[in-house]
């Protein structure tokens, strides 16, 4: 998409002509197809368990995938300072899903967190479009409010009290990780903003020793924690995930077992079908078709953070 055709009026850019970038589209597309395959081979035990269909859950992620082109397709005719416009109105957005959802009878409660809610047939965890909202209003103050964030620290200050009271609400659910990944976002985006080192340093501190305390007074996240960083020593219980996700890679060797011949799928490793697909993946396809996943994510980082350049150069900074 050219720069002239973003900065023109609305109902002008819907007879514009659209540039797309060739190299991404190839990319995210070999990503999304692939997906859809492994994502059947991983899920066709417990599909035909659950819903007596082999296929339950890869009919449901083609239906979301459909829902995301078709809205992702309608983006593209949206020009970005409509994005930075209605920022507030995210934002408002982004806390609402996330205080809904903690009310009793709105909320899904799932292995002891109420992190979704319940739309027609599917389940929505809400931390996923209320942090793309926050970062949304989070980009937009940046831009308004750039010189502010640069030299005074109450400027520094505002988006952080905002964020920390979006973090409260998602350890309440409780989502420890997307907590951690959306103060992470935020403290990146301050710091290429130009935001004070001082500032910067003195908010990572204080929110890390929060992270790491919250963390050491639960049980939960303890054991969490500790069951990531040594699995095997309660290979049963906390590691057990863990242990059976790397069981299943080193069973793919060089080359992999082959597609839809995963021995971990058969019920061994909970949640293969949702966090633990990559370890289905590397157990059928190996380390090379591991290497290849992995490239194929740096390239399309790579062309994302080119068209960031890009846009940095032409000084299009939201």
């Amino acid at each position: 998409m050219t720069t002239r055709t973003a900065t023109m009026p609305f109902p002008v850019r819907l007879r514009s002509e659209l540039k797309l970038d060739p190299v991404m589209l190839i990319i995210v597309m070999l990503l999304l197809l692939g997906g859809f395959v492994i994502l059947a081979s991983a899920s066709i035990s417990v599909s035909d368990n659950i819903a007596g269909n082999p296929f339950h859950y890869l009919q449901r992620q083609l239906l979301a995938a459909a829902i995301g082109l078709v809205v992702g397709s309608a983006c593209l005719f949206v020009p970005m300072d409509f994005w930075r416009t209605v920022g507030p109105l995210l934002l408002l957005a982004g806390l609402g899903l996330l205080f809904v959802v903690l009310m009793p009878g709105i909320g899904v409660e799932v292995n002891g967190a109420r992190r979704w809610m319940r739309i027609g047939i599917m389940n929505l965890q809400v931390s996923e479009p209320a942090r793309l909202c926050l970062i949304l209003y989070l980009s937009g103050y940046l831009v308004r409010r750039a010189r502010d964030v640069r030299e005074r620290f109450i400027g520094f200050l505002r988006p952080m009290f905002i964020l920390s009271v979006a973090c409260a609400a998602l350890l309440a659910e409780p989502d420890f990780g997307a907590a951690v990944v959306l103060l992470a976002t935020a403290l990146a985006m301050l710091f290429v903003a130009g935001a004070r080192i001082r500032d910067f340093l003195l908010f990572f501190l204080v929110g890390s020793a929060a992270l790491a305390a919250l963390a050491v007074a639960s049980p939960y996240r303890m054991q969490r924690l500790t069951g990531f960083l040594d699995p095997w020593a309660d290979p049963y219980n906390s590691g057990f995930q863990l242990t059976q996700s790397l069981i299943a890679i080193g069973r793919g060797e060089w080359t992999g077992v082959g597609l839809g011949d995963s021995v971990q799928t058969l019920f061994y490793l909970p949640e293969a079908h949702t966090g633990f697909v990559f370890a289905v993946y590397a157990e059928e396809f190996g380390l090379l078709g591991s290497v290849v996943l992995i490239s194929l994510f740096l390239a399309l980082f790579w062309r994302i953070f080119g068209l960031a350049k890009r846009a940095f150069d032409s000084e299009r900074f939201f």
